[in-house]
């Protein structure tokens, strides 16, 4: 079966030059940690604040969004989501001139708005722009590019920050270019995907159902992204405080596991055209938290763990978003998917690996993600369940 049709294949090409966008904005938290913890002299959990900052943006401004989203429809979600993202950005420049880390956290926090509106809007957009049958194969494609741009955020801003590139220069580049994609979507008509009749004639007690499927959706896609951002923020201090790599070294390890990131979504995007997304998510599930029981071993064995840890979480979110949007018609999707589009606030789970890691440890705070791993391996057993009942 095709994964979109001839009629929606610009509208979701486009959609899924977003993924791209906000997966770089993402990824560069991941540096910027590292950097601004050895320029400004600050602890772990004081470099934490940078993902707190821009997490807590999703948890604030999700469901404003999803009310945007509702009432104004996708295309303009998108532009609102890029012209906040771009004044971000742009704001840099001025942040830079104050010089103090609250600043930078002002520019972030208004980055994080944008990225909302655009998730909010481009994730359950991308499962509508086709056969329902596909949905969750076309959102994991889609989700590919964005770990392409997570890859290459590392590896192109690794060397450049790290030999004392100036921070405003690659936000000053990204705001411009965001700013070119905003126009493009204010010329292109995206096609508004309507509920049908018999979807929104159903009877309350499948509403009911449904929202309990929403409500373990949430919790299993939050403990996602408590896992996957902890994780991805703490890898370039965890591996140069170990004194596995330098900071450079250890950003370009970072950049090699996203990309592998990147080919775990584009194989899960193929491999769930034969094998129901529910199994798949059941076999990486599973696989994830036997690399983090890998890592909490030490050695040369964490190194090894952590890194094929990328591959089995690849698939996860678009995986466990699509799932539990599944059922639902276009426009509880939208109320949906603002829900879901808090659970970013995971990231905020960082704060608490810093502490553990200033105060015991750099390994012990791998616990953190295997409790998040564990929550999504129960979600997949869950949905699994369900194929056979």
């Amino acid at each position: 079966m095709k994964l979109t049709s001839k009629q929606y294949l610009l509208p979701y090409i486009l959609i899924t030059s977003l993924f791209f966008l906000w997966g770089f904005a993402r990824a560069i938290l991941d540096v910027l940690n590292q950097h601004f913890r050895e320029s400004m002299h600050i602890s772990i959990t004081e470099s934490s604040m940078i993902q707190v900052t821009t997490y807590l943006a999703y948890f604030l401004t999700a469901i404003p969004a999803g009310m945007f989203i509702s009432r104004f429809g996708y295309r303009k979600g998108v532009v609102m989501g890029l012209m906040l993202y771009a004044a971000g950005a742009l704001l840099f420049i001025p942040g830079a001139a104050i010089g103090t880390l609250p600043a930078f956290l002002v520019c972030l926090f208004i980055i994080g708005v944008g990225l909302t509106f655009l998730e909010t809007s481009a994730n359950p957009y991308a499962t509508l722009l086709g056969p329902a049958e596909t949905g969750t194969s076309r959102l994991n494609l889609s989700q590919s590019f964005n770990g392409l741009g997570c890859a290459l955020a590392p590896l192109l801003l690794g060397n450049f920050l790290f030999s004392g590139g100036d921070v405003t220069v690659p936000y000053m580049l990204m705001g411009v270019v965001v700013i070119a994609v905003a126009l493009i979507f204010t010329r292109v008509k995206l096609p508004e995907v309507v509920q049908d009749d018999a979807a929104a004639a159903a009877p309350a007690t499948h509403s009911t159902r449904l929202g309990k499927a929403v409500v373990f959706g949430f919790c299993a896609l939050l403990a996602y992204e408590v896992a996957e951002i902890s994780i991805n923020s703490y890898f370039v201090m965890f591996l140069a405080g170990e004194g596995v790599a330098t900071n450079v070294e250890a950003a370009h390890l970072l950049s090699l596991a996203l990309f592998i990131f990147m080919g775990g979504r584009f194989l899960g995007a193929w491999v769930m055209k034969y094998v129901a997304p529910a199994r798949v998510l059941l076999a990486c599930a599973a696989g994830s938290v036997a690399c983090m029981c890998g890592v909490l071993m030490g050695g040369k064995m964490a190194l090894y763990a952590l890194i094929a840890n990328f591959a089995f979480e690849a698939i996860m979110f678009p995986t466990i978003f699509s799932l539990t949007l599944s059922g639902l018609d276009a426009q509880r999707k939208k109320r949906a998917s603002s829900y879901l589009m808090m659970t970013p606030v995971g990231g905020c789970a960082f704060l608490l690996m810093g502490l553990i890691a200033d105060h015991t440890s750099l390994i012990l705070p791998f616990i953190i993600p295997l409790a998040g791993f564990l929550t999504v391996l129960a979600f997949a057993i869950h949905k699994t369940k369900r194929l056979t009942a």
